[in-house]
């Protein structure tokens, strides 16, 4: 008799040969100009139950162009696997002929030369017209948002999230959890999840003085669709109070709870659920090990890391389907679920070329609405830059290498750090920078930019604290996120060593002497999650910066040697 893990891997062939999963034909077509939204949308309709996933959009309502990264390390028993895969080897593993929409939508190499002919990417207008497309095929699908929602824009920023909220609540989701929301702080996210038409799910979202679950987040919602029952349970990002200031939301405690979900899992099973939807912002990582350690998931729907791959990954019995981010990206599911189970799936993910599927009338002037008071500050050019600006990759990124530069420069320091957080859109080379592009890169609700001294042990203390993060060999003590980014100094780093040991050879850039351990240096960051911390908005820092430079070049970072990967 089959396994049903056998089945499952019998069905990720098939759906890949028939183009329903993945890539497929659009894969393969040669230039913009062949490539039509219903070759997008195109989809042979599985089953009798409809997914839609959105995630990790950071407030982006309109078309960005973004830089996929070109460095992703896994490490342990992730090594080589995907979505550590990047470049000519994602290519060759998926079959991505080189020029073709995929190659852009899903790789990093030819950036800049691919952004000219396919354009820009996302625009919610643009998802809304793909999420319509759908329910006209499916109208009971079920549209699922994966957090990271309500954070990262200037307009985002001005409205304590509101314009986001305003233009998700038109998305009509069924259902949402979340992360960086947690942020805009404990009494502004109660405020606008008693007000939500849809679920705020988080089964591991707890009352920190009881460690007991909450009322305004339920663990999971029930739907029925075409006589079946579907369980979403909710996984808000488990790292909150670590990654994030704890003091914002100190009535919540988070963490991964396994034995939790294993709870919520047969509970939802105990009621009749034919099939489980884990709708998950741990990160790709951490989803794949829980499959592993929870039984009974069909479905994980997952975020954080911001990783978009053209087919599930089966782990376990359990498909794990990433969906990219910055509305980059829409995934649909199709599932065939009866007697009592998933007996199989079809999915796509579908990108969102901005320039070829044409914007939700409706969603664009509500989109417009919102932007309007802010049009004049958002559009004011500050300069213009020189080469590439992107954000992505284990160690360096040029818009994080132009934060360091600004930081040093305006707040005097000889070391700069800043983090490496993920989200943020690119800009090619020759483009104006205006404000909002500096705020999609840095806006956030604790954006001061502090001025420090720090002891050179204690800045190996914070490197290698930041490097177990993300190279620990066991994903569940991995927070996602990339190396801290640093100016003025270099550094070298062995993946493979353990924590206290992989970095070494601290250098001060501008002398080329070795880091002194008993030695104090003066440092300059940002997104310190101390309460209290003291300085100007990073937004404010970076402007100054660019404006006294005019047009920006960011040289190359050749400051961190690697090894051990």
């Amino acid at each position: 008799m089959i396994s049903r893990r056998d089945f499952l891997q019998v069905g990720m062939a098939a759906s890949a040969l028939l183009g329903a999963s993945g890539v497929g034909n659009w894969s393969r077509l040669a230039a913009q100009q062949a490539l039509t939204q219903e070759q997008l949308l195109e989809f042979d309709t599985f089953g009798n139950v409809s997914l839609i996933h959105v995630t990790d959009i950071h407030a982006q309502l309109k078309p960005i162009y973004f830089r996929e990264p070109s460095v992703n390390m896994g490490v342990g028993d992730n090594k080589g696997a995907v979505p550590h895969v990047t470049g000519a080897e994602f290519r060759k593993l998926y079959g991505i002929a080189d020029g073709s929409p995929s190659h852009y939508a899903l790789s990093s190499g030819d950036f800049s030369a691919l952004a000219q002919a396919y354009g820009r990417v996302g625009g919610l207008d643009r998802v809304a017209t793909v999420i319509k497309a759908i329910r006209a095929d499916r109208p009971d699908a079920i549209l699922l948002d994966g957090g990271d929602t309500w954070h990262g824009s200037y307009t985002c920023y001005h409205t304590k999230g509101q314009d986001m909220v305003n233009v998700m609540n038109a998305l009509q989701p069924d259902a949402m959890t979340f992360h960086w929301e947690f942020t805009l702080g404990s009494d502004r996210v109660a405020e606008i999840v008693e007000a939500l038409p849809f679920a705020a799910l988080g089964q591991n979202i707890f009352d920190a003085e009881w460690d007991e679950p909450t009322e305004l987040f339920p663990p999971y919602k029930m739907f029925e669709r075409a006589g079946t029952k579907i369980a979403v349970i909710g996984q808000a990002f488990p790292y909150m109070p670590i990654a994030n200031p704890r003091w914002m939301f100190p009535e919540y405690a988070f963490g991964i709870r396994d034995e939790n979900m294993q709870a919520m899992v047969d509970e939802v099973r105990s009621q009749g659920a034919d099939c489980v939807v884990v709708l998950s912002h741990n990160g790709f990582d951490v989803d794949k090990k829980m499959a592993t350690v929870v039984s009974g998931i069909d479905v994980i729907l997952s975020g954080h890391t911001h990783d978009a791959l053209p087919e599930p990954v089966l782990a376990g019995e359990t498909i794990i389907v990433p969906s990219g981010s910055n509305g980059k990206f829409v995934s649909r599911v199709d599932l065939d679920v009866r007697d009592g189970r998933m007996m199989g799936y079809r999915h796509k993910l579908i990108p969102i070329f901005a320039d070829v599927i044409e914007p939700d009338p409706e969603m664009a002037a509500l989109i417009d609405a919102q932007r309007a008071p802010f049009e004049a500050q958002l559009t004011e050019v500050i300069g213009q830059t020189e080469g590439l600006l992107y954000r992505r990759g284990n160690f360096n990124g040029t818009w994080d290498d132009l934060i360091c530069d600004a930081l040093l420069s305006e707040r005097d320091a000889e070391i700069a750090l800043s983090p490496g957080v993920r989200w943020g859109p690119s800009l090619l080379p020759g483009q104006d920078i205006t404000r909002e592009d500096i705020w999609n890169v840095t806006s956030m609700s604790y954006g001061e930019a502090y001025r420090t001294e720090m002891t050179g042990e204690f800045l190996k203390v914070v490197l290698e604290d930041v490097a177990d993060n993300i190279f620990n060999p066991d994903p569940y003590y991995q927070q996602g996120g990339d190396m801290v980014r640093t100016g003025g100094i270099g550094y070298r780093i062995d993946v493979s060593k353990p924590q206290g040991d992989r970095i070494s050879d601290l250098t001060l850039l501008r002398s080329g002497e070795a880091i002194d351990p008993n030695r104090s240096y003066v440092v300059a960051g940002w997104a310190s999650v101390n309460e209290g911390t003291e300085g100007p908005q990073i937004w404010d820092v970076v402007e100054s910066h660019i404006a006294k430079q005019g047009t920006v070049s960011v040289q190359p970072n050749t400051s961190v040697e690697v090894v051990g990967a």
